[in-house]
């Protein structure tokens, strides 16, 4: 079992950052893969970013790449998402969530393949 809990969202000007965390209680995060979704009002929840066990390996969706890292810090639970030069196009609740599945970019980018998911955090970008 691992609870997942979001913070650092927030209200930031286009252009602007922020850097979200994830922290993880429970026996063995290091052993799950790591995601990120995002929901904006009246739309599905879509994948941003994944990060493996090891944190060796990361993939992210096509329109943040370059603007967004994804990075673990297995000593503390936490995965983080620093998120730079961002438009109002970012807005939307950022969920954290965890698998046990393989890694593949098959796998990663689907939300049905992550057991545990945390409650959310608001991002709102303003033009």
């Amino acid at each position: 079992q691992v609870q997942l809990v979001e913070s650092g969202g927030g209200l930031v000007q286009a252009g602007g950052s922020l850097r979200l965390s994830c922290a993880a209680s429970g026996r063995s995060f290091s052993t799950y893969l790591m995601g990120w979704f995002r929901q904006a009002p009246g739309k599905e929840r879509e994948f941003v970013a994944a990060i493996s066990w090891s944190g060796d390996s990361t993939y992210y969706t096509d329109s943040v790449k370059g603007r967004f890292t994804v990075s673990r810090d297995s000593a503390k639970n936490t995965v983080y998402l620093q998120m730079n030069s961002l438009t109002p196009e970012d807005t939307a609740v950022y969920y954290c969530a965890a698998s046990t599945g393989p890694w593949h970019t098959i796998v990663v980018v689907s939300p049905r393949s992550y057991n545990y998911w945390g409650q959310g955090t608001q991002v709102t970008v303003s033009s």
